[in-house]
């Protein structure tokens, strides 16, 4: 998996992905909840008009792609190079660790791109039903649409026909946007899948994790690289191996040349022997992959010394903590465009009820196009209940039952199952996304004694029993989140104080009950408006957005910045006027 300069200051790193020949691209819950079936005859709600489009190569194409790719991956050239690794000679392998099952790792992932000569075979885990965290030298710059397949499910490597594992295609893909190919610091990518897989994902590590990187605290690294330092083979089955975390001066004093980045990478391993025997290492083949502490992704396989067993030598990841607030704003971007941009939901006055969609251009919308008639309705939220990356709805109606609309990509229709009764007296429902850190979106409520609770999502529509996080939220008249406002990958929500028009930050803590959210901050006073609609990231740039309308009927944009401060809105963008016919927004 490692890849470096040789000898001294001079050694060069070599990206752990394997390139086959030339360049790589480098309920019932407690209180009012209750479950019906999906086809209640009492189903209230309108079928959506609108349906989400999403093209993927046929089953037999990427069939044939996944064994044009492999035997590129299964015969790699030793004379192969890395883009960006200056003419350093690359004989991909991993070193050391042992055999296991994919029930050990279920969300294991193996990322096959077919190019001709620069076809190559990259790993990965799941992090959400079609979401694949990778390395983004195995992302940027590639076609992972029209030329990229995963495969799921199993320990066997793809190579083998007969690897019984799920072969699914490439939706879109995203990289961070500082990449860079020379030093390889910001080496994290995220791919999404066509359709969603069954694989039991991963979480990954929060942003305010530091306990998982303290020095000797050991990890493990999973992946089908190379098995020798002598010698192209790639290993059949699955491998993992365990690995101490190293501190960053280890990382640092090891690396002479400077090319270890303290905060954004960690090391991992013992020493290199500077042989096989003695060795336990990530090596190519492994690129992508995850470093695991406690059940969630600490790393992500990212760079290393040519040969893998050069002795002193470390494997080097891309430190997922760093990275947790540009993560996660693409894991939970789901919209019915499917373009990474956050849309709008608006229903017109409940004598006509005409829901409408205005798809995100980036600061502006598109004509909009409408939904069908949801004039029995008082609520309607944008979501991802099931991340599968369809965009579903909340919806509750004039009688006070909660429905989850949600899209099914097997039979091409929206199906309607009802989560809760008895909500008519609800002040606020709010779907802010992952609250508990548990990965899954959770749903809250403010009921009519102004306590608000967290009811946790199981990722189906379904809820475990809700817990209480504080009482006194009658005071705000709007309590709004949809996303990560703060930049620190955790949900966070934004309310309005009624009597002071007052705005202010509940920052999320990834935690349930009383401890959800830090102290309310202040962050703005805003008396010139009557409506406010937090749609998620409107601009595409993984920043949550707000919206805000004037009594007048101008709709603004508040584009995010990140800061959890009075700067926590860019500029205001106008967006247009007439929106005062709109009494919901979502």
């Amino acid at each position: 998996m490692i890849s470096g300069k040789q000898g001294g200051k001079h050694r060069r790193r070599i990206r752990i992905a394997v390139p086959a020949a030339a360049a790589a691209i480098a309920a019932a819950v407690a209180g009012a909840m209750l479950m019906a079936p999906a086809n209640a005859a009492a189903d209230p709600l309108p079928k959506p008009t609108i349906k989400p489009v999403i093209s993927s190569a046929t089953q037999a194409e990427l069939e044939a792609r996944l064994e044009a790719a492999a035997q590129k991956a299964e015969e790699p050239s030793k004379g192969a190079k890395f883009s960006g690794s200056s003419g350093s000679s690359v004989d991909p392998k991993v070193i050391g660790g042992t055999e296991t099952s994919i029930s050990s790792a279920p969300w294991m992932a193996q990322l096959f791109y077919e190019d001709g000569d620069n076809s190559f075979f990259c790993g990965g885990a799941v992090i959400a039903p079609t979401k694949i965290l990778t390395a983004a030298h195995c992302v940027k710059g590639a076609d992972w649409k029209n030329k990229g397949v995963v495969v799921t499910g199993t320990e066997t490597l793809a190579t083998d026909a007969n690897h019984g594992g799920t072969v699914t295609g490439v939706w879109r893909q995203w990289n961070h946007p500082s990449y860079s190919d020379y030093t390889l610091d910001n080496d994290i990518a995220v791919l999404t899948l066509a359709y969603p897989v069954t694989a039991k994902p991963i979480n990954i590590t929060k942003s305010d994790d530091t306990t998982s990187y303290k020095p000797g605290t050991t990890a493990t690294v999973y992946g089908w690289g190379r098995t020798t330092s002598t010698n192209n083979d790639i290993s059949p089955t699955l491998k993992k191996a365990s690995l101490p975390i190293n501190s960053d001066a280890t990382c640092a004093d090891w690396q002479l040349g400077g090319e270890f980045i303290p905060k954004h990478m960690v090391c991992a391993g013992n020493p290199a022997s500077g042989q096989d025997d003695g060795t336990t290492t990530a090596c190519n083949g492994d690129s992508g992959g995850p470093l695991v502490v406690g059940g969630k992704i600490v790393g992500v396989v990212s760079w290393g010394i040519q040969d893998c067993v050069e002795k002193g030598a470390y494997s080097v990841y891309s430190k997922v903590s760093w990275y947790a607030g540009s993560v996660v704003p693409r894991v939970d971007d789901a919209n019915i465009t499917n373009d990474h941009r956050s849309d709008v939901l608006a229903r017109r006055s409940a004598s006509d009820g005409t829901l409408y969609y205005y798809a995100s251009k980036g600061t502006s919308f598109a004509t909009r196009v409408s939904a069908g008639n949801y004039s029995g309705t008082n609520v309607i939220l944008q979501t991802d209940l099931n991340r599968d990356d369809y965009e579903d709805m909340v919806i509750r109606t004039t009688a006070g039952d909660v429905w989850w609309s949600h899209y099914v990509p097997s039979t091409g229709e929206w199906a309607d199952t009802r989560i809760a009764t008895g909500w008519k007296t609800r002040k606020q429902i709010i779907v802010p996304g992952d609250v508990t850190g548990d990965a899954v979106p959770d749903l809250l409520s403010v009921d009519s004694a102004g306590v608000l609770w967290i009811y946790p999502g199981k990722g189906n529509g379904t809820f475990s029993a809700r817990v209480q996080v504080g009482t006194g939220w009658s005071q705000f008249n709007s309590v709004r989140g949809n996303g990560d406002f703060t930049g620190d990958g955790k949900a966070d929500l934004i309310v309005r104080k009624a009597s002071t028009s007052e705005m202010f930050l509940y920052k999320g803590t990834g935690k349930a009950g009383t401890t959800a959210f830090a102290a309310k901050q202040k962050v703005r006073t805003w008396s010139g408006y009557n409506a406010f609609d937090a749609a998620g990231d409107v601009t595409g740039d993984g920043k949550a957005d707000y919206l805000a309308r004037t009594p007048g009927g101008t709709l603004y944009l508040y584009p995010g910045t990140g800061k959890a401060s009075s700067e926590i809105f860019a500029t205001r963008i106008t967006i247009g006027t007439g929106w005062q016919q709109y009494n919901i927004f979502g």
